[in-house]
């Protein structure tokens, strides 16, 4: 167990010095991420330019920091959003119970039977290819799994004696849901939540990639695996690094989930 403990450890460590080296790029990033130099085009990593650079001369250590800034924003807002929603949403079908419930479930069975991906196709057609046409799509349906996750935790907790003693010492429907039941599942949600933001980042890289997702000037990690994909046999440290990103936050925020689960069961 304490291994284990140690190896998370590491892993949010290691993801809270992305999320650090991604929050202060601009005041030690010495070239601009969006600037042409056709004096530098193409290079190879070297003490100038770490990553090396890319067809149009442009440092790719200044633009892997800043695409990972875009992604993790992405991950982390359409979390906190699909976390709002989710919860409130089923707490309320769990609570109330009944036909209300029946009909609130049946609703997120409809929205969840059609692919995410035709929800942010076609809002990217009406908002355009940008970051808040992806975090539209992606919160379309992404609160589904968490009120599902909440819905049938509060089924289980109303019924139990502290749920019970505050409606007998009368307390309202409102203030037993929010206040007792709700904080009673919170090890639960922020275990789902630390699930969630890697399933964001993962959608916006596979949207950058295939070419409907973020434009140009703006660049994401998926951009950026995309952009070098022209050049993979003859300059591979282009995809390299944006895609070592991508996997190194994946897999750091998927071992913390994996370590809070695990400290909840055995709490």
């Amino acid at each position: 167990m304490k291994k284990k403990v140690r190896k998370n450890g590491l892993w949010v460590l290691l993801f809270l010095v992305i999320v650090l080296l991604c929050i202060t790029a601009p005041l030690y990033a010495v070239y601009s991420p969006t600037e042409v130099d056709l004096g530098s085009v193409l290079q190879k990593p070297n003490a100038a330019h770490w990553f090396g650079t890319d067809r149009f001369g442009r440092d790719l250590f200044t633009r892997v920091l800043y695409g990972a800034r875009i992604s993790l924003m992405v991950g982390i807002v359409t979390a906190v959003i699909n976390t709002i929603i989710g919860v409130i949403y089923g707490g309320i079908a769990g609570y109330v119970g009944g036909r209300v419930d029946m009909w609130m479930m049946r609703l997120t069975d409809i929205l969840y039977s059609i692919p995410e991906l035709l929800y942010i196709i076609l809002i990217m057609l009406i908002f355009g290819s940008n970051v808040r046409s992806i975090i539209i799509g992606v919160c379309v349906a992404g609160w589904i799994s968490m009120a599902r996750m909440v819905r049938s935790q509060i089924i289980t907790l109303k019924e139990q004696e502290f749920a019970l003693a505050a409606f007998v010492l009368g307390a309202n429907s409102r203030r037993i849901l929010f206040k007792h039941l709700i904080v009673n599942s919170l090890g639960t949600i922020i275990v789902t939540v630390t699930l969630m933001i890697p399933q964001a980042i993962f959608m916006e890289a596979f949207l950058s990639f295939v070419g409907v997702g973020i434009s140009a000037p703006m660049a994401s990690l998926g951009t950026l695996a995309q952009d070098a994909r022209t050049y993979l046999e003859i300059f591979p440290y282009q995809m390299l690094f944006p895609v070592a990103t991508i996997c190194v936050t994946i897999f750091s925020l998927n071992f913390i989930g994996e370590g809070l689960n695990l400290s909840l069961i055995h709490i």
